[in-house]
C-alpha cells in the first residue's frame, strides 16, 4: 500500500492485533462466534500483510494476485455460507463485503505500474475511484455504528445485573465487545488503506 512509512506500521501492528484476537476468538464455546472469528483473523493478518510501507518491502505483481486468490476463495465461501443458510446472521453481509475490498485493493495493487509500488506515481495504482467511494462511504458509517456498540450503556438500559451476569459468565473470547473491538479496529484499517489506493 502507499503512504507514509509509519502510518503503514501502525496500520501492521492494529491488523495483526486484530487478527490475533480473532484467533483467539475461534476458541469460543459459541459456533457462530467460531465461524466469524475465522473469517475476521484471515482479514487480520491479510490486512497487516498489505499495509508493509511499500519503502520496506515491495511485493511482486504475483503476490498482490496470491491475495487476489485468497480473498476471493473466502468471499467465495462467506457467499455460499449466507446463500445455503450456514450460519447466517446480520454480520455476514458485512464479511462478505470486507472480503471483497480486500479483492479490490490487492487487484489494484496488482494492476499498478511496477514504479508505483515503490513510490507514488501520478495516475499509477489507483483503483475506480467510484468502487473506492462507495467502500469509504459503507466503512465509515460502518465504523460509526461499532464505535456507537461499544459505548457503555447505562445499568438501566443494560437490564441491570441481568446483563453483567450473562457477560461475566461469557468466556473471555465469547465477550460481544471483543468482537465490536475487532471489527471496528479492522475497519478504521480498511478506511485507511482505501485512501491510500
Amino acid at each position: 500500500m502507499h503512504g507514509p512509512a509509519a502510518v503503514g506500521w501502525l496500520l501492521v501492528a492494529l491488523c495483526a492485533v486484530s487478527g490475533g484476537l480473532c484467533l483467539l476468538r475461534t476458541r469460543s464455546a459459541v459456533a457462530e462466534q467460531r465461524g466469524s472469528a475465522g473469517g475476521e483473523a484471515l482479514m487480520g493478518f491479510g490486512m497487516a500483510a498489505m499495509a508493509v510501507p511499500a519503502a520496506v518491502l515491495a511485493p511482486p505483481r504475483w503476490v498482490w494476485l496470491g491475495y487476489v486468490a485468497v480473498f476471493g476463495a473466502a468471499a467465495l465461501h462467506a457467499l455460499v455460507s449466507e446463500h445455503s443458510g450456514e450460519r447466517r446472521h446480520r454480520h455476514r453481509s458485512h464479511h462478505l463485503l470486507g472480503m471483497l475490498a480486500m479483492v479490490y485493493m490487492a487487484g489494484a495493487m496488482a494492476g499498478a505500474p511496477s514504479g508505483a509500488h515503490a513510490s507514488h506515481a501520478a495516475g499509477g495504482a489507483g483503483g475506480a475511484p467510484l468502487v473506492t467511494g462507495v467502500l469509504l462511504i459503507y466503512f465509515t458509517g460502518y465504523v460509526l455504528w461499532a464505535g456507537g456498540r461499544l459505548v457503555p450503556l447505562p445499568a438501566e438500559a443494560a437490564g441491570a445485573s441481568g446483563a453483567r451476569g450473562a457477560t461475566a459468565a461469557a468466556g473471555w473470547g465469547d465477550r460481544p465487545e471483543l468482537a465490536f473491538a475487532c471489527r471496528l479496529s479492522m475497519g478504521v484499517a480498511m478506511l485507511a488503506m482505501l485512501l491510500t489506493i
